[in-house]
C-alpha cells in the first residue's frame, strides 16, 4: 500500500460538518465519522466545512492529527438558520477564498515534506472549487503529487455541475450502486465506495432506559422517524400507516424529528387529517426526558421533536422502538438504516441505495409507497417476535461490516487506482522483505573458548 499514514495527508471538503449548525442530513454525519477515523488511523486529516460562526476558525483534535477548518463564518454570522442558509453566497466565498488557502497552508507544506495529498470533495458545492484547486496545482507544479476525488451523496445540484471539467480534474466516486446508475444519466461512471459508521455506534443501550421508554409509551406500535422534511423521505406514507393502525384499534406512538423544510407543514397537517393527535416538543436531553414526555401526553399519537437529537439519544431511541422508519423512496445510501442496525434496532428501509438491506433478514424493505405495505410489515413482526429478534441480530452483524475502518480499507484501494489514473507520483510500496530486514535481529552468541 502506497498511501500510508507516514506518506499521506487527507483533505476533506464539505459544506456540512460536525457542528450542530453544519448538520442538515447524512453528509455531516459522514464527514465527521470519516475524518475522525482517518485521524485515529494515523493520517494527518484536514476537514474544511461551513462551521458554526461562534466557534473557533480552526480546531485540532485526535492528538493533533485532525484539523477542523471552519469556512464562510463571516457569512454564517448573518445567516443563523444553518449550513444552507445563505447557500449561494457561501458557495461564491468558498470558491474565491478556499483553493489558494488550502494549497498554501496544507498541500504545499505536505508536498515539501515528501508526502502526497488526497483531496476528497463532497457534493455539488465543492465541484467548482475542485476544478480551481486542480488548475492551481498544475500552475504551481504540484498536481502530480495530489490525488483528487469528488464524491456524490445525492443528486442535489447536479444541474449546476460542469461535468466535463469535473471529470477532467477528478476521479468520481459515489456511495451506492443506485447512485452510480443515477449518475449514468449525467454521463458519468463513478466508483462506488460505501458510507460507514463509527465502531462506537455498535453498542447495547442501557436495558433500564429502554424499558422506561417502552413502558411510558404503553403502545402496540412505538415507531421513530428522523430526516429532512422532504417528500423523498416518504413522510406521508409513514403518517398514513400510523393513522391506519390507529383507526383499526391499535395504540400508536410515532416520534418524529424533521428539519426546517416547508414539507414539514404538510406532514403535520396530514397527520391531523389521519386522525392523529400531534404534540410538538423540544427534544429531551436523556431517555428519562423522553419517557416523561410520553407519560405526560397519554392521548397523543405523534410527537414532533423540534430541536436537535443527540447521537447518544438516538442510540437509545433506535433499539427502544418497535421499528425505525427510514422508508425513503429516493435514498442514495440510507445511513440512518445502518445506524439503526448498529444500535440493535429494527430498520424499515426503502429499496434504492440501501445496498446492505435484505428484506426480512436484517431489515424490513419497502418496495412501494403504499402505506398498507408498511402496515403489513409492522403487523407481521409484531405478531412474530422471533422474526423481529432475528432481524435485529442480523442487522447488528451487517453493521459490523460497515465500520469506518473497513470502509477506509476500500477507499485506500480506490485511491491507488485514482493515483494511477491521474498520473500522480507516489513513493513505491515498501516490499515486505525490506520491512523484515529492518527489524532488529537477535544476535547469535559468539562461541566461547
Amino acid at each position: 500500500m502506497n498511501f500510508t499514514p507516514q506518506t499521506t495527508v487527507f483533505v476533506i471538503l464539505s459544506f456540512e460538518g460536525p457542528d450542530v449548525y453544519s448538520q442538515a442530513g447524512g453528509l455531516g454525519v459522514r464527514v465527521k465519522g470519516l475524518a475522525r477515523t482517518l485521524a485515529q488511523l494515523g493520517y494527518d486529516t484536514h476537514l474544511f466545512f461551513c462551521g458554526d460562526p461562534d466557534l473557533p476558525g480552526e480546531e485540532t483534535h485526535e492528538g493533533g492529527r485532525l484539523h477542523y477548518r471552519r469556512w464562510c463564518q463571516w457569512i454564517s454570522a448573518r445567516h443563523r438558520g444553518g449550513v444552507y442558509d445563505g447557500e449561494d453566497e457561501k458557495v461564491r466565498d468558498w470558491n474565491s477564498s478556499l483553493p489558494l488557502s488550502l494549497i498554501n497552508q496544507v498541500i504545499a507544506p505536505a508536498v515539501s515534506s515528501g508526502r502526497n495529498v488526497v483531496v476528497l470533495g463532497e457534493e455539488w458545492h465543492t465541484a467548482a472549487s475542485m476544478n480551481l484547486i486542480s488548475d492551481s496545482l498544475y500552475y504551481r507544479g504540484l498536481r502530480d503529487r495530489v490525488v483528487m476525488l469528488w464524491n456524490a451523496n445525492n443528486t442535489f445540484g447536479f444541474e449546476r455541475i460542469n461535468w466535463g471539467a469535473l471529470a477532467f480534474a477528478t476521479t468520481m466516486t459515489t456511495v451506492s450502486r443506485y447512485m452510480k446508475f443515477r449518475m449514468w444519466e449525467s454521463g458519468q461512471n463513478p466508483m462506488v465506495i460505501p458510507n460507514g459508521i463509527p465502531r462506537a455506534s455498535i453498542h447495547d443501550a442501557d436495558p433500564a432506559a429502554l424499558e422506561e421508554i417502552r413502558t411510558a409509551a404503553a403502545a402496540d406500535y412505538l415507531c421513530f422517524k428522523i430526516g429532512r422534511f422532504d417528500p423523498d423521505k416518504r413522510w406521508l406514507m409513514a403518517v398514513s400507516a400510523a393513522g391506519y393502525l390507529k383507526r383499526h384499534g391499535a395504540r400508536v406512538k410515532l416520534v418524529i424529528r424533521g428539519g426546517r423544510e416547508p414539507h414539514g407543514g404538510q406532514v403535520l397537517s396530514h397527520a391531523e387529517h389521519q386522525g392523529l393527535t400531534v404534540v410538538s416538543v423540544k427534544a429531551p436531553g436523556d431517555p428519562s426526558g423522553l419517557a416523561t414526555i410520553l407519560r405526560d401526553n397519554p392521548d397523543a399519537d405523534m410527537f414532533n421533536l423540534t430541536s436537535f437529537v443527540s447521537d447518544d439519544m438516538l442510540g437509545v431511541i433506535y433499539p427502544a422502538c418497535d421499528a425505525v422508519l427510514a422508508n425513503s423512496g429516493h435514498e442514495p445510501f440510507g445511513l440512518v438504516g445502518l445506524e439503526v442496525m448498529a444500535a440493535g434496532g429494527l430498520a424499515v428501509t426503502g429499496s434504492t441505495g440501501e445496498d446492505y438491506a435484505q428484506a426480512y433478514r436484517n431489515a424490513l424493505v419497502m418496495e412501494t409507497d403504499d402505506p398498507i405495505e408498511l402496515v403489513t410489515a409492522l403487523t407481521l413482526v409484531k405478531h412474530r417476535p422471533k422474526l423481529a429478534a432475528s432481524i435485529r441480530r442480523r442487522g447488528r452483524v451487517t453493521a459490523r461490516q460497515y465500520v469506518w475502518e473497513k470502509v477506509i480499507e476500500e477507499l485506500l484501494l480506490k485511491v491507488e487506482f485514482a493515483a494511477a489514473q491521474q498520473a500522480v507520483r507516489v513513493p513505491p510500496a515498501e516490499p515486505e522483505a525490506a520491512k523484515t530486514q529492518r527489524r532488529p535481529q537477535r544476535k547469535t552468541p559468539e562461541p566461547r573458548g
